[in-house]
C-alpha cells in the first residue's frame, strides 16, 4: 500500500474562488482535481494540457511567428510611400 503524501500550493485568492466554483459546479473536490492533473502528468510525462501564451499560441508558434517576423523584416522590400508600393505592384 503507498503512503499518502502532502502537498501545499500557493495560490492567489481570485483564482482558487474561480477554480472551487467551476470544480463544485463538476462535483469534483479541490484535492481530487489535483491529483487528477498530476496523474496525467505522469501518465503523458508531461503538461496534459495546451500552455498558451497571452496571444493565445503555443510557446512553440509564438517562437515560429517570432522567427518568421524576424525573417519577413530583413529580407522585405520596403517603400518610402503607398505610391511607390503601388508601382512596384503593377509589375
Amino acid at each position: 500500500m503507498s503512503t499518502q503524501n502532502t502537498i501545499q500550493i500557493r495560490i492567489d485568492s481570485k483564482t482558487k474562488k474561480a477554480a472551487r466554483k467551476t470544480l463544485d459546479e463538476l462535483g469534483i473536490d479541490m484535492s481530487s482535481a489535483v491529483k487528477l492533473f498530476l496523474t496525467n502528468v505522469v501518465n503523458r510525462k508531461g503538461i496534459p494540457l495546451d500552455l498558451l501564451t497571452e496571444n493565445g499560441f503555443t510557446l512553440a508558434q509564438e517562437r515560429a511567428l517570432a522567427l518568421e517576423t524576424d525573417v519577413a523584416k530583413r529580407s522585405a522590400k520596403r517603400f518610402a510611400t503607398v505610391n511607390a508600393l503601388m508601382k512596384d505592384l503593377e509589375k
